[in-house]
């Protein structure tokens, strides 16, 4: 038996016109209002680097922060090769207390895409030392916790705090970490946090993205101190067509297409696999989710919209989510008194 959907969120990137980049950052803020105003339980941004999409996430649900009252906030993900830990944890926990608690921080690790070009401007002079491991998200849990981060308090009329201010309580218990190997998935069990699997994973011990996806989840689970409890998060590209257009069907459809050769195989040395999107009705996504094995290890779900659609395919697909796929799942909408979920902590 299929247990019921207890959450669902939306996962977009933010695109923009690099020559006018505020109306994209608008339209972005806007969706994350329309899903509001639609019950979603959180709304994930994505994190793009030196391209037109996101760059800064925490400052952009800043803004979305008081602009909402409810909707969980959330990144997917902020790779800490391009932050400092320390500044970071400072960032998020200013946006959390103004969001009064809403935030839910995804980061990953690991040597930052396409270091080669840029370490002259990111580490000038570091680029050689800085240590990329997990001790990166070693570092901003102690941070965001309140460890001591030094031992002067006091200088001349000038009184300093020993941890990161502000301190946000309950910050740390909502940070996510974002992983697409068993050994992510081990790691992040092991030290408590929360766990984002989503499109992109590592064939290690097979080559069926479903199995793949559903052994990640449980290693995760195994290893987590609340066991079958700990909070996973299943990333999805799901494109529900109930309310579409025949061009936006037909638009849909081509772009699945044109998507799907790079899933049939392990891509490069790292075994890289891509999932197959999802689109169709309801009835038919309903169907292709049931046969997911990973779906079956998680409450909780993202519907990762497509990069390159107009902001009128995307007010289509959220509200075919939240009106019809949702339910359908068993998942209610969280009403603007905030019932029928859990506000704010998505």
């Amino acid at each position: 038996m299929v247990k019921p959907l207890r959450k669902l969120g939306f996962l977009t990137i933010g695109l923009f016109d690099g020559d006018d980049p505020r109306p994209g950052h608008e339209a972005t803020l806007e969706i994350i209002r329309l899903g509001e105003d639609l019950g979603f339980d959180t709304a994930w941004v994505r994190h793009r680097h030196l391209q037109y999409g996101i760059s800064s996430p925490v400052a952009l649900l800043a803004a979305a922060s008081q602009r909402t009252t409810r909707i969980g906030l959330g990144t997917a993900v902020i790779p800490l090769g391009w932050e400092n830990p320390l500044r970071l944890a400072e960032d998020l926990a200013t946006v959390d207390l103004l969001s009064g608690g809403r935030l839910n921080p995804g980061v990953s690790v690991g040597t930052p895409m396409r270091f080669e070009h840029v370490k002259a401007a990111l580490y000038p002079t570091t680029a050689d030392h800085e240590d990329f491991s997990y001790a990166r998200v070693e570092r901003l849990l102690r941070y965001v916790r309140g460890e001591s981060v030094t031992d002067a308090t006091q200088e001349g009329f000038e009184v300093y705090s020993d941890r990161v201010q502000p301190q946000s309580p309950g910050l740390a218990e909502r940070i996510w970490y974002g992983g697409g190997s068993l050994r992510s998935a081990r790691w992040a069990g092991e030290n408590g946090l929360n766990f984002l699997t989503d499109n992109v994973v590592r064939a290690e011990e097979s080559e069926d993205f479903g199995v793949i996806q559903r052994d990640l989840i449980r290693n995760f689970r195994e290893r987590h101190p609340r066991k079958d409890s700990a909070r996973v998060t299943l990333g999805v590209v799901m494109i529900p067509t109930d309310s579409a257009s025949p061009a936006q069907k037909a638009k849909y459809e081509e772009y699945v297409r044109k998507r799907l050769p790079r899933t049939e195989r392990p891509q490069g040395p790292a075994r890289v696999m891509f999932a197959p999107d999802v689109v169709g009705t309801t009835d038919q996504i309903v169907e292709q989710l049931h046969a997911h094995p990973a779906f079956h290890e998680v409450d909780e779900l993202a519907a990762a919209l497509p990069f390159t659609f107009e902001h009128e395919d995307y007010v289509q697909i959220l509200t075919d989510l939240a009106t019809r796929l949702g339910p359908a799942l068993g998942w209610n909408p969280v009403r603007p008194n905030g019932v029928a979920g859990s506000p704010g902590h998505g």
